[in-house]
């Protein structure tokens, strides 16, 4: 217990760096919660300088994907079922059930800490970079396919809001498909609450997108 509670701590102070807040901070001198739509993401930093905004993507995703190795390295010593033939993909499906969850607890308290940075006010971003950076190792087809799914409702309907929320209300569903949650339900059950925590973090944009005001990926501002 007291692992999974120094996890669930650390990957929470993982996640809860506002890479996007410093960057833009140190290399613009501004706030970015002061422009856009207040968001630390990278979407909201591309708005000030599209190279800090693809910056802040890849930062983000690292704290999440950093969170769940952080996992396992405090769980090597429970690594017995590795050995020097088993082939990378089979890593995974191998794994303990137990050390799973350990990785799943990581990268729920990552995204958690994302959202809600405590230096920040509990005022942090939408999670969907920081998920795909943890979920990447833990769920990669399940990840792969939302990732299909978002590039297809971007073409098609050119919302980038709508095509995330499409992608993370698919991808419980498709980490169960696939069997991505390694048969732990505690693992398909926070899987679904990190989705469900990603989509109210979206309520502006759903509410944009219900009005018909939310803008379209290439639309000239007026």
């Amino acid at each position: 217990m007291r692992t999974i509670l120094f996890i669930a701590l650390s990957s929470y102070l993982i996640g809860s760096i506002p890479f996007g807040y410093l960057l833009v901070r140190v290399f613009r001198g501004a706030d970015i919660r002061q422009s856009g739509s207040g968001n630390i993401g990278a979407t909201n930093v591309a708005r000030t300088s599209p190279l800090l905004g693809v910056i802040t993507l890849v930062l983000d995703a690292a704290k999440g994907l950093g969170a769940v190795v952080f996992a396992l390295l405090l769980s090597r010593g429970d690594m017995e079922w590795l050995d020097g033939d088993l082939p990378p993909e089979h890593f995974w499906s191998a794994m303990p059930s137990s050390i799973y969850a350990r990785c799943i607890f990581a990268a729920f308290f990552a995204v958690v800490g994302h959202m809600f940075p405590v230096w920040l006010k509990f005022r942090g971003g939408k999670g969907v970079a920081t998920g795909l950076g943890a979920f990447i190792v833990l769920a990669p087809r399940a990840v792969l396919v939302a990732i299909a799914v978002f590039l297809i409702v971007v073409a098609i309907f050119r919302y980038v809001s709508l095509a995330s929320l499409v992608a993370v209300l698919l991808f419980p569903l498709l980490a169960w498909v696939f069997h991505e949650y390694h048969a732990v339900p505690l693992a398909l059950g926070m899987l679904a609450v990190c989705s469900l925590l990603i989509l109210v973090k979206h309520h502006e944009n759903i509410e944009r997108l219900v009005a018909g005001t939310e803008n379209r990926l290439g639309a000239k501002r007026g």
